[in-house]
Formats: C-alpha cells, sequence, structure tokens
C-alpha cells in the first residue's frame, strides 16, 4: 500500500449550488466501483464572503486489500497535493489558485467561468468588480490542465444545478478512472431530478470530451435593420461612425440603457455629446471610456428609476428564482422606503422643487413625513400601485429638478474632457474616469458627489494623469473620504 496514493479531490462551491450533492456523487461512485471513499467538509461564511470546502479521496480497495490493511486517508487538502479542484464559480478557482490547491506539475482544474460578486466587491465606492479576463487567464496558467466554461448558463439550459455540470465536465475530463456509465448509475442511484442532471451531465460531458471551446469573437453592434422601431435604427446608424468595433459596441451599449432609461431623444443627446468630443479631437480610449462612463451618468439614480427597477417583471422572475418559491407557495416582497427631503425636491419640476427646498413650514412638514422611512410590499397591489405611479413619472423627468442638475454637471464633466482631448489624451482619460466616483442616489451619492467636487478642483490647475489616478484611488478606498483628504494634503 505504500505505493498507491488516493485520488485527492477538491471542490469549492457556494451555499446553494450542490456542492454536497457533488461530493456526496463522487463518494458513491467511488464505492461503487472499488474505490474507498472519505469525504470531509469545511463550511463557509455567509453573505458570499466564501464558499463550502468539500475534500473527497479516494483510495482503490484492490491496494487496500493487498497491503491487509485499512488505509489512512487525510481531512483537509494539503497545498501542493491535490490532483483534481472543482470550483463552481471564476473566483473561487482563483482562490484555490492563491491557497496554492492548484499546481501545474498535477492538478486538473475543472471550474465554471461565470461570476458570482463578492459583498466586497459589491460594496466598493466605484467599481470593485475583478477583472474577470485576468482571473481566467490565471486559472488556465496555473493548472496542469484545465477545463472551464460557463457552467451557470448551462445548467439553466438543462433546467438543472450547476453540480451536475461539474460533475459531467470531470466524467469528460478523463482525470476519474470510471466510464459515463458509471457516473450516469450513479446520478441514476440518487434519483431526485434525474432527467434534468442526465441532460446538463450529458452536454458537459460532450464539451469536455471535445475540448476548450475557441475564443468568441469580438462583440459586434447590435444589427440595424429588422423588427426594430426606425427611431431606434436611426441612432444605430448614428453609432456606426467609423470607430473601433470597440467603440461602436460600447456606444451601442449606452443606447440600449438609455433608451431603456427615458426614450430615444434621450439616447439621441447621448449620441450629441459623444459626437462632440470625437470632434475634439478625442482619440479612441478616451471615447470608450466616456461612451461608458457618460451613460451611467445619464442614467442616474432617481426616485423615478428606482422605482421602474422594484416594479419590473423581470425583478420578480429574480427574486423568486434566489429563493426557489415552490408551485403554491405564496412570496411577499418588501421595500423599506427613505426618501430625504433632497430627493422629494428634486423629483418635483424645477421651480417647484426649489421653492420647496428654501420654504419655511412646508419644508419640515415634508421632513417629518420621510424622517422614518417606509415599508412598501410590491408584491401587493396597493404596494405595486404606489410605486408604479412614481415609476410613472418618467415621461415628466425632464422638467423635474433632478434632472436640470444632472444635466448641468455633465455638461461640466465632459466641457473639461473636451478641453484637454487633444493635447493630453492621458488627463482626459483620467478625467473620464473620475465619473466612478458619481453612484448610487442618497447619502452615497452626496459623498460621491463631495469627492468628485474635490478631484475636479485638482484637475483644473496642472496635474499629471498619475497623480489624477492616485487621487482617485484614494477617494474610492474608504467613503470617509480621510484617505482622499490625506493625498491632496500630501500633494499640496
Amino acid at each position: 500500500m505504500d505505493s498507491a496514493q488516493p485520488i485527492k479531490i477538491a471542490i469549492l462551491a457556494l451555499g446553494g449550488e450542490g456542492g454536497g450533492v457533488l461530493a456526496d456523487w463522487i463518494v458513491d461512485l467511488g464505492e461503487h466501483n472499488g474505490f474507498i471513499a472519505q469525504a470531509t467538509s469545511v463550511p463557509g461564511v455567509a453573505q458570499r464572503t466564501g464558499a463550502t470546502l468539500y475534500y473527497v479521496e479516494l483510495f482503490p480497495q484492490a491496494a487496500a486489500d493487498a497491503a491487509g490493511a485499512a488505509p489512512v486517508l487525510a481531512l483537509m487538502p494539503l497545498p501542493g497535493d491535490v490532483d483534481i479542484v472543482l470550483a463552481s464559480e471564476l473566483m473561487e478557482a482563483s482562490r484555490a489558485i492563491q491557497r496554492s490547491l492548484v499546481t501545474a506539475q498535477r492538478t486538473t482544474l475543472i471550474t465554471s467561468t461565470h461570476r458570482v460578486y463578492s459583498i466586497a466587491e459589491k460594496s466598493a465606492l466605484g467599481d470593485g468588480r475583478a477583472d474577470a479576463a485576468a482571473l481566467l487567464a490565471q486559472t488556465r496558467a496555473a493548472a496542469l490542465r484545465f477545463v472551464g466554461h460557463d457552467m451557470a448558463q448551462a445548467a439553466d439550459a438543462a433546467g438543472s444545478v450547476i453540480s451536475a455540470v461539474l460533475l459531467g465536465s470531470l466524467a469528460g475530463s478523463g482525470a476519474l478512472p470510471f466510464t459515463r456509465a458509471q457516473f450516469e448509475a450513479t446520478i441514476a442511484r440518487g434519483g431526485v431530478g434525474l432527467a434534468p442532471s442526465l441532460k446538463a451531465f450529458g452536454a458537459a460531458f460532450e464539451r469536455a470530451q471535445r475540448g476548450e471551446a475557441p475564443a468568441p469573437p469580438p462583440t459586434a453592434p447590435a444589427p440595424v435593420g429588422g423588427a426594430l422601431h426606425p427611431q431606434v435604427q436611426a441612432l444605430l446608424a448614428r453609432a456606426a461612425q467609423g470607430d473601433s468595433d470597440q467603440v461602436t459596441a460600447m456606444i451601442v451599449e449606452g443606447l440600449r440603457r438609455l433608451v431603456d432609461y427615458q426614450d430615444t431623444a434621450y439616447a439621441g443627446l447621448y449620441l450629441d455629446r459623444i459626437d462632440a468630443l470625437r470632434s475634439a479631437g478625442a482619440s479612441a480610449e478616451v471615447l470608450r471610456e466616456t461612451a461608458r462612463h457618460l451613460a451611467l451618468w445619464m442614467s442616474y439614480e432617481d426616485t423615478i428609476r428606482v422605482a421602474d427597477l422594484k416594479t419590473r417583471g423581470t425583478r420578480f422572475e429574480r427574486v423568486q428564482g434566489e429563493v426557489k418559491v415552490q408551485p403554491g407557495q405564496l412570496l411577499a416582497i418588501n421595500e423599506y422606503m427613505h426618501p430625504r427631503l433632497q430627493e422629494v425636491a428634486e423629483t418635483l419640476p424645477a421651480g417647484l422643487g426649489r421653492w420647496l427646498l428654501a420654504s419655511g413650514w412646508p419644508r419640515r412638514l415634508v421632513e417629518r413625513l420621510v424622517a422614518r422611512g417606509h415599508v412598501v410590499q410590491t408584491s401587493s397591489l396597493r404596494g405595486f400601485a404606489q410605486l408604479w405611479l412614481v415609476a410613472s413619472l418618467r415621461r415628466w423627468r425632464r422638467s423635474s429638478l433632478r434632472y436640470q442638475l444632472e444635466q448641468q454637471r455633465i455638461e461640466d464633466w465632459l466641457a473639461e474632457v473636451r478641453r484637454v482631448a487633444a493635447a493630453d489624451p492621458a488627463l482626459a482619460l483620467e478625467i473620464v474616469r473620475c465619473q466612478r466616483l458619481v453612484k448610487g442616489y442618497g447619502d452615497t451619492y452626496e459623498r460621491g458627489l463631495h469627492h468628485f467636487g474635490l478631484l475636479r478642483e485638482a484637475w483644473q490647475v496642472r496635474i499629471a494623469p498619475a497623480r489624477l489616478a492616485a487621487l482617485r484611488d484614494a477617494a474610492l478606498a474608504d467613503d470617509s473620504g480621510q484617505a482622499l483628504r490625506a493625498a491632496l494634503q500630501a500633494g499640496a
């Protein structure tokens, strides 16, 4: 038995993704096909700050019989000593690499390439997402063999769960000494969700057998024509101005977002602003980044937008899917609404909003009414109707105080970008990226806008692009602004 070694398998999966089921399948597979199996698990923390780690060792029964003794199997994986790592999400695969569970000399890494964003990524002041392309390149380079694709999408297509796709990818990889029939018999013994599990397994098996699919071509802009509204066709035709594919694709995404946010005329204003920047001699990189950040700023989150998103059918479907509502079950969705006086006033027509903010007892009355906030049950007719009425104000958004304020801020920012676009493209690019600070609503928005104003004061005097980038990173480091103030003082 000294020469025989167990097959060592680590599984990293998030809650609800069937990591335990996958580990049980592998144990059952081994025990029914001549192996001694042992499995352990270490649960992760809640709220997507970690995954549960399942560890399985498979030892040949024949080797144990020949030695006349039971093997001693480990309870946890050791760095550099794992044969197969299965990860249900790309970041978890990277974490396995970080823990040295994946090695280029030994490990087969099987992972889904989709992302489930962590709390740290979601709560970042700016765009806190890790670079998925960099993570994917890291996972490919770190393993002896890499098997990966979007397994969450494959599971949805089969009406199954990702654990079945991971099992199919494991079978197709040939990393275990078992046949496809033996894998499928394991699923059959489970007896639950048999048909969708076998469908997901089979598709993943075939894909793993074929090897990794070639990288998709660069995203092309949406086609002009078909059943699209003539005004949308005209916008798409304007977007194709001879820019690079990347610039055009970003502009098209901006158009899609702004038509959804307001209307085609508002999307036309977006194109007018891009055209003005192009005429100022902006580089392709500045155009692409401006197209992205301008669309984000023009679709600012006011009370109308928040109400619109909370009353969409797709949101109810998503929540039902997340909580796994079963047939016959009722789901109640409660929204905690706490608009401030400023947000109420900015939803009103500009003149009325300014009057309310400058008034005496009317201002105090509204402040008292909104001070505590209230719960709106959007799954009830009354609660849904309340938010639907707010969302229906979209047609009058242009007359609101918030619209006037935001458009002026946007124009001031774009004027600065145009001013430096031709003379200093690197600085123009950093000015564009400062828009990352302006996000959200309520206190989050106010803090970000204040920090944006401090950066604007900095770039209006002579400043190096690297210095502005460093100040922006400091502003994104904490919401209190302490890091930004320290960085400003250090450069004074």
